[in-house]
């Protein structure tokens, strides 16, 4: 069955009271570094935190009396978990979810506070995915798939229908993929309606499935994916999804993990906005200019804003490092008064705030009478960073930045 456009309209009017209608909203910061009007659809302040529950719900509205009885099962790691959850607390269904063991504690609550049955297995998603397709076969419970299912890619697709309502004459749509079903969704409803839109897909370069399914004109498996952006992290595209990707997407762009963490830092910094790794890559590749247009509307699709504290800590800073915000230095100095005073003068002469300093006299590397000194610095951007390593080389310190 494909998913069509009668199919998403169905969808928006079953979802209507159930999922917001997001706002879309204009970014000057954005457009300035992007080269183009950008517009962010703010899915992070959708229902359960994320797009997720318009698929989600729709799915199980589908569902005969005897399926609902006899409940659904999922497996994610995260934002599907949610929205499956959810919707089964909303419609009476009984629901069991899959997570890996190491998922996020927060997502993990949340998936027990909508009242899912949360079974913790495996170290990664795929270890989680097979073990619920064995629960399923054993219960006889109704298996929801994340992205490669009509119903949900419907469900999806209703975000299609409300952007071409908000701005008509929208040249553009990005949006980040993991599976591609919400790819999928936007691009059959957009599409449908106004066959000369674009629609751009992103992907972390560590999860780049589609990327390399289109390079190889056939559906490939990765062997193993690696990036920031889990909910992006995906190893093989739908069946369906590949289907309507390689038809319907104008391109699909990679952007690497750096990028998505510094977009994330500009998302909170600049348009106080939580997004989680996979909603930044579409920002990331925006502001990368990786897009071939110029000078036209282009709306962004913040996927979802559900992202662990200690992990946003990290990555933020990440992004600091990688936009030139945060850097570290390590130098030796004589072990005698004034010369730590010396280095310190040196680095306020330049405007540079440091954040802290270590001072080590105990290593096998030191000659004696040296000691290491590590200074953790904020900086306005690389070029003050360069200004800062030539004001230690004019002062004769030896350094390394790490």
């Amino acid at each position: 069955m494909i998913t069509s456009l009668s199919d998403i309209e169905t969808a928006r009017t079953t979802l209507r009271g159930i999922c917001e209608v997001t706002p879309l909203d204009h970014s000057t910061t954005l457009s300035r570094l992007a080269g183009n009007e950008i517009f962010l659809k703010m899915e992070n302040l959708q229902r359960t935190g994320s797009f997720k529950i318009r698929g989600a719900y729709t799915k199980l509205t589908s569902l005969d009396p005897a399926a609902r009885a006899a409940g659904v099962i999922a497996a994610s790691a995260g934002n599907h978990a949610q929205g499956v959850a959810y919707a089964a607390r909303m419609l009476g269904i009984p629901c069991k979810i899959v997570m890996p063991a190491a998922a996020s504690l927060s997502k993990v609550q949340a998936t027990r506070g909508y009242g899912a049955d949360v079974l913790l297995y495996g170290e990664n998603f795929d270890a989680a995915f097979d073990r619920a397709q064995e629960l399923q076969a054993q219960t006889g419970m109704t298996f929801i798939h994340a992205f490669d299912d009509p119903q949900v890619i419907a469900g999806q697709g209703t975000i299609g229908l409300e952007l071409l309502e908000q701005l008509p004459d929208l040249d553009a749509i990005v949006a980040p993929i993991g599976g591609g079903g919400l790819i999928s969704g936007i691009a059959i409803a957009a599409k449908s309606i106004r066959k000369d839109i674009r629609v751009y897909g992103v992907e972390a370069a560590g999860a780049a499935c589609f990327r390399a399914s289109l390079d190889q004109q056939v559906l490939t498996e990765l062997p193993s994916v690696s990036t920031i952006a889990d909910g992006i992290a995906v190893k093989r595209p739908g069946r369906l999804t590949w289907e309507t990707v390689s038809t319907l997407i104008d391109d699909v762009i990679t952007v690497e993990d750096e990028e998505i963490a510094r977009a994330m830092v500009i998302l909170l910094e600049r348009c106080k906005m939580v997004s989680e790794g996979a909603s930044a890559a579409a920002v990331a590749a925006v502001i990368a200019k990786r897009l071939p247009i110029a000078d036209k509307k282009v709306a962004v699709v913040l996927s979802g804003g559900n992202i662990d504290v200690g992990l946003l800590s990290r990555i933020i800073e990440h992004g600091l490092v990688a936009a030139g915000r945060h850097v570290r230095f390590v130098t030796t100095l004589p072990d005698r008064p004034g010369a730590l005073s010396g280095l310190v003068k040196t680095v306020a002469e330049c405007g540079a705030n440091i954040v802290s300093i270590e001072h080590h006299r105990l290593s096998q590397a030191l000659v004696l009478g040296n000691v290491e000194v590590q200074l953790s610095l904020e900086t306005r951007n690389q070029a003050h960073i360069d200004e800062v390593c030539a004001a230690f080389e004019r002062c004769g310190y030896e350094y390394v930045v790490r």
